[in-house]
């Protein structure tokens, strides 16, 4: 294989970072739709940074009872985004020492996690939609984890565990409802360096691929 083929094929290992920009930029378009309404405020106006959640841009109506324009934006955000992590999980034990059947179990709890939480836009149960999601996804990044300290990327690992200290404050808020009104903020800070935790190791085995191609 030459040279130029080895970076046109592990170039290929970069397409979850451009799901995450096509969901960031989705994103963004739903929060300038939103009608208004949130947890705080049932009458204001647009969307809010500090006071709405993301699961507020994919319901029908927003908070303050209008039609939700903002609703088809985040659909397609929540589209791409399923699809990158599906992609991502289905890349990511491939590149690390696993034995073939931990690989598999990466790759379709990935997967499952993903199309799970495209039932959000359902009217399933969304606690009961989350939970589900979450275990599966809990096994992915599990996966992800081991796979990272095989290959000793100890600084990915620890930023990893950061995430996870994120998702503990998350889940711990919102079950208990103790400083609720802090959840959006923390929300979107642990979804952000969820996102970034993700492309930087997308970027390292880019990296790695290309030094051995």
């Amino acid at each position: 294989m030459t040279s130029q083929q080895g970076n046109t094929k592990n170039s290929w290992l970069l397409t979850p970072i451009f799901g995450v920009a096509i969901f960031v930029v989705l994103y963004i378009a739903a929060t300038l739709l939103y009608p208004g309404g949130s947890q705080v405020d049932k009458n204001s106006v647009g969307f809010s940074w500090v006071n709405n959640y993301w699961c507020n841009l994919i319901n029908e109506n927003a908070v303050n009872g209008q039609t939700n324009p903002a609703r088809p934006f985040a659909m397609a955000a929540m589209f791409a985004l399923c699809l990158t992590l599906s992609i991502f999980w289905f890349h990511f034990p491939q590149h690390i020492p696993f034995r073939k059947l931990s690989r598999r179990v990466i790759q379709i709890s990935g997967a499952l996690s993903m199309i799970i939480a495209f039932f959000l836009f359902t009217d399933f149960n969304h606690d009961l939609v989350i939970n589900f999601a979450a275990t599966f996804g809990l096994i992915a990044i599990a996966g992800t984890f081991i796979g990272l300290y095989k290959s000793k990327s100890y600084r990915l690992f620890s930023f990893g565990l950061f995430n996870l200290l994120l998702i503990g404050l998350n889940n711990y808020v919102y079950y208990t409802k103790d400083f609720i009104t802090y959840l959006p903020v923390i929300q979107k800070v642990g979804f952000a360096t969820f996102l970034i935790w993700i492309c930087c190791i997308v970027l390292n085995l880019y990296q790695v691929a290309k030094i051995k191609s």
